[in-house]
């Protein structure tokens, strides 16, 4: 679009030739640390995230809960969903202290719970969720994966969801039986719908949950994942009437099986389709190229079935990113203390190397636990820095979540200096990633297992910046793997569309990018569709609308 024919608010907003462009003031900073500040419960975020530990140490107790973003009245300002477990050893949700909890951002910093109204509270003993408009009506979905049954529910656009688990076709007797962790939207076979990926975990039932450690109640232990009988992924394939069909089997998938944990997605082989990284606890992690069809899974080959070692390690969430900043995806993965988290840089052709030792987290995440994480740029300086939700399995392993600063391709533990390794050590869990406040700074949500909920506003000194929110015709119209690269003077950087992000949990659909001291860029989108659109001359600072030229 040329320069002559946009048309700049401050304040307000405009559509010019499929484009809104909505600016806001902001004033010049000197660059400096990161600088967070948990604003919950204070903000109205009362969430506790509850596991109905009871002493027996069931294994589903460790595991729960992701955190979606979800902008489901439509305003423009991202709202939080929160995944709750239920009772043990009933997976029930006995009472409203284990209902999942939706609050509406009020737009001034602090959120209501709408989760009555909205009719979200869940059933059954939840574990992650994945955002996606999976119908193509202008209103973003939630899809909640469980504990032996999962749940979809359907955005009617009046603030209010429907249950359409049974008649979507997702509520199989061979789909309840098992135990979910993550979901991701993605349109493999480019049709415009959304499909669904499931990352499942094990195989558990209550009533036969081996008993790991000593016979009493001050030895017991969690069980080693190596105790259980990994299981298969699934994929759906949307029909574009409002059901699904498994089609698991049908693309190749029913014979791989993993301990499946985060989901992560990205156009990592560059040939123009969004595949799929699962990391898996103390299992070889998978990697599923899209052909196009279906997936084919090329963990191994591509270098990153196993930790730089060789070893299985305990992955738990994954995000890609380009951390080194030569224009491709890698791939971090978090694991627990005495593992160190996984780094894969990409060297092209689907290919990747260990990159623990250069970019310097072997040393920095040695001693650490984390879950949930993401490769977003909190100080806006064109590097995505790697944000990680901390903490171990029992509840002598509290910690704290860290923020490891990108500095030209290499890490620097800032937790301290930021704030967050300042605050209470918990049992931290799901983390989602988006800018609530929208002053133009990513601020991060973060769940705790039996604590409050903890939402850290980004108060770094301010830097110019990108917002996208695409919108997909021919595409699916969450625009999901939809890829963005941003010129400017200094540097080209990528980012892709994904509603997947860390341990069972789902960001902002927004694309951020930080431009430090550029006050313009170019613009090329990679649509799912094949479709390639340019924007030239693009100032910073705004949030930008568009959507894909019909």
């Amino acid at each position: 679009m040329a320069k002559s024919r946009r048309e700049f608010l401050r304040g307000g907003a405009t559509v010019l030739s499929g484009i809104l462009i909505a600016r806001r003031g902001w004033s010049a900073a000197a660059p400096g640390p990161i600088h967070m500040v948990n604003g919950a419960p204070a903000n109205g975020l009362d969430f506790v995230l509850r596991n109905g530990a009871i002493g027996r140490k069931y294994q589903p107790e460790t595991l729960p809960g992701g955190l979606g973003v979800i902008d489901f009245d439509g305003d423009g300002w991202p709202d939080l969903y929160c995944v709750n477990g239920a009772a043990l050893p009933q997976l029930q949700k006995t009472d409203q202290s284990y209902w999942n909890r939706l609050y509406r951002n009020n737009r001034d910093g602090t959120f209501t719970d709408v989760t009555a109204k909205a009719g979200v509270a869940g059933r059954g003993y939840g574990m992650g969720v994945a955002v996606g408009d999976y119908n193509n009506d202008g209103h973003e979905d939630l899809f909640v994966a469980g504990l032996h049954g999962n749940q979809l529910f359907r955005n009617l656009g009046d603030g209010t969801f429907e249950d359409v688990t049974a008649a979507a076709g997702l509520n199989l007797p061979a789909v309840r039986g098992l135990w979910s962790i993550a979901a991701a939207w993605i349109d493999y076979d480019a049709d415009g719908k959304l499909d669904l990926f499931v990352s499942n975990y094990c195989d558990w039932e209550p009533g036969i949950d081996p008993i790991c450690g000593g016979m009493t109640a001050e030895t017991r232990a969690y069980c080693h994942p190596d105790k259980y009988r990994a299981e298969r992924m699934q994929l759906f394939h949307n029909n574009g009437d409002g059901t699904f069909t498994e089609v698991t089997r049908k693309t190749g998938l029913a014979e791989t099986l993993g301990k499946g944990m985060g989901i992560a997605i990205a156009d990592y082989a560059e040939d123009g389709r969004a595949g799929l990284f699962v990391a898996n606890d103390n299992a070889r992690n998978l990697l599923f190229h899209n052909t196009g069809h279906g997936f084919e899974e090329t963990g191994f080959d591509a270098g990153v079935a196993y930790n730089g070692d060789g070893r299985n390690i305990s992955g738990m969430g994954a995000d890609f990113g380009d951390i080194d900043g030569d224009g491709r995806f890698d791939l971090v993965m978090t694991a627990l203390k005495n593992e160190t988290f996984g780094v894969y840089l990409n060297r092209g052709h689907g290919e990747f190397e260990d990159g623990s030792v250069s970019t310097k987290l072997l040393g920095l995440t040695r001693p650490r636990s984390g879950w949930g994480c993401g490769l977003v740029d909190l100080d806006n300086d064109g590097w995505l820095d790697l944000f990680v939700a901390g903490g171990g399995l029992d509840s002598n392993d509290e910690q704290t979540n860290r923020i490891f600063n990108n500095v030209g391709g290499k890490f620097v533990d800032l937790s301290d200096e930021s704030g967050v390794g300042l605050a209470p050590a918990r049992l931290h869990r799901g983390a989602v990633f988006a800018d609530f406040d929208r002053d133009g700074r990513l601020d991060a949500a973060v769940s705790a297992l039996n604590g409050p909920i903890e939402l850290w506003w980004n108060r770094s000194p301010v830097q110019h910046w990108l917002q996208l929110r695409l919108t997909g015709t021919r595409s699916n119209r969450s625009a999901i793997g939809a890829q963005v690269t941003c010129k400017t003077a200094g540097r080209t950087q990528i980012r892709c569309v994904t509603n997947s992000v860390g341990y069972a949990s789902s960001s902002d659909l927004t694309v951020h990018i930080g431009l430090g001291h550029e006050h313009r860029c170019a613009l090329e989108i990679h649509w799912p569709s094949g479709l390639v659109q340019k924007l030239a001359e693009v100032e910073a600072d705004q949030r930008l609308e568009v959507k894909e030229p019909a």
